[in-house]
């Protein structure tokens, strides 16, 4: 880490307050669809799901509350970190001149990266309160699958070719 690392407030743009209007909004479906939900779910609820998106793991219906816990976990970690970008780590020396640009990068990785999470999470609580309460419709499995596999891989190409371009 690099004490001398200016500190500067990285103003927001209007993609970063769609994202977080975003991120907020997910966050809040999450919570309110599983409290919603709660008192008709069985005793017995699906935690787990294989590659095929089928249930093969089992739990308490109190377990449903992890998954809106550790979203707002998440979240409210990541609006931490957002609030100091110059103690994330770069792959380039961060000057007064290069600062902004790549503190706004850093902090927008973490933005999206905070939307990725809560995507998942919200599409993990629908299938399992949905299945809980018998419907067979599936969210998860291969096409899940391949999503959290790709979508990141998408974003790391995107931020190495972003930070050389605004590097150079």
């Amino acid at each position: 880490m690099n004490s001398a690392r200016p500190k500067i407030k990285v103003p927001w743009e209007t993609l970063d307050i769609i994202v977080e209007l975003i991120n907020i909004t997910l966050l809040l479906l999450i919570i309110g669809y599983t409290a919603i939900n709660y008192m008709d779910l069985p005793e017995t609820i699906a935690t787990h799901f294989n590659a095929n998106g089928e249930a093969d793991g089992f739990g308490g219906k109190l377990t449903i509350w992890l998954l809106p816990g550790i979203a707002l976990f998440i979240y409210l970690m990541m609006l931490v970190i957002n609030r100091v970008p110059h103690l994330h780590n770069y792959m380039v020396n961060i000057t007064k001149e290069n600062a902004l640009k790549n503190y706004r990068l850093s902090s927008r990785l973490v933005r999206f990266t905070n939307l990725f999470c809560l995507i998942i999470f919200a599409l993990i609580s629908y299938e399992i309160i949905e299945t809980s309460k018998g419907n067979s419709f599936s969210v998860l499995g291969i096409p899940f699958l391949i999503f959290t596999l790709v979508v990141p891989l998408i974003g790391i190409i995107f931020v190495f070719n972003y930070q050389k371009k605004i590097n150079s």
